[in-house]
């Protein structure tokens, strides 16, 4: 089954908006899926790729920063640069921070902490230097971004306060999160001084605003991202953004300010014909409205515009 086939059979019909979904998992059909994974996934010139980070740099491996790495060889000079990126997650949007941090800061080093080794080959290759989480670290870094997802942890907001701990205070430390706190349903607009949901009514809201809180009182920024409403090359332009401005303890919210119903969503898609399978139908009306979010006060402050301002011109089906 292809990634459209389980996308269309999972989502149901309303007149809606949609503003916050968790990461796909295409291969189990039932489960709802992430309609960002339009966004990374379509078999078009507009497929997100990473092949222009593939150069090699001179970059080491590290298993601690620091340390000696028994296999490379190597060791580090324990010289911290007044740019270089520590990158605590690196996914896709990590690698692509990556990716656009270098080209602001040439001759920069950016490092980044996973949970396993599974990747650090790739990461090497990408000029990232990889090292482990749960081996103390022996640097702080000026700039520090948390992209990892809370799925793979039983502490987040402990791993954040790590995180936190990895900075030095004089650039930026930047959290990740999800448009999933703000307390707005059934259509409701929504925007950077929304109010959250309450703790204790949700766990998955009580994890995220839990780490927002260690970030803000850490003086970091969170940026909340929504879901289908930004590429993933934009959510790494506007992290970008808000770690060079060194800002503290602010709240920051990503999404393209043109929200879409489920149907207005597939009936882009149709439109596009970037996808061989067609969607027939929705399988249920049982979901929760969504959110209509708005962030111009974040762009306003930031000085940033996404390069795709809708879904539509991502799928290049604009008028």
């Amino acid at each position: 089954m292809d990634a459209i086939t389980g996308f269309c059979q999972t989502l149901r019909p309303r007149s809606l908006v949609i503003g916050d979904h968790q990461p796909p998992k295409l291969s189990t059909p039932k489960r709802t899926v992430s309609l960002l994974s339009l966004y990374k996934n379509q078999k078009s010139k507009t497929k997100l790729t990473l092949s222009s980070m593939t150069a090699p740099l001179q970059v080491s491996a590290f298993s601690t920063i620091g340390a000696r790495n028994e296999e490379s060889g190597t060791a580090s000079s324990g010289l911290v640069g007044e740019n270089d990126l520590l990158i605590v997650g690196p996914g896709v949007l990590g690698r692509l921070v990556a990716e656009k941090w270098r080209q602001e800061h040439p001759g920069c080093q950016v490092y980044g902490q996973t949970v396993t080794t599974d990747h650090h080959d790739e990461l090497i290759k990408m000029g990232i230097n990889p090292s482990l989480k749960g081996i103390k670290a022996t640097q702080q870094y000026p700039y520090v971004i948390f992209c990892a997802p809370p799925s793979r942890t039983s502490d987040y907001p402990g791993d954040v306060r790590e995180a936190a701990l990895s900075w030095n205070g004089d650039g930026s430390f930047v959290f990740t999160s999800s448009s999933a706190p703000f307390d707005c349903f059934d259509n409701g607009q929504c925007n950077e001084d929304s109010p959250v949901v309450p703790i204790g009514r949700s766990p998955r809201t009580d994890v995220l605003l839990k780490a927002e809180k260690v970030v803000l009182e850490s003086g970091g920024c969170a940026l909340r991202l929504a879901g289908l409403y930004i590429s993933f090359s934009d959510a790494a332009s506007l992290a970008v953004a808000i770690l060079k401005k060194k800002l503290r303890s602010q709240i920051f919210l990503g999404c393209d300010n043109h929200p879409l119903s489920r149907q207005e969503v597939m009936d882009l898609v149709a439109k596009s014909g970037k996808f061989s399978k067609k969607f027939v139908a929705f399988t249920g009306t049982s979901d929760p409205l969504g959110k209509r979010l708005n962030n111009s006060k974040t762009r306003e402050e930031i000085g940033w515009e996404p390069k795709y301002p809708s879904f539509a011109h991502f799928l290049g089906v604009s008028k």
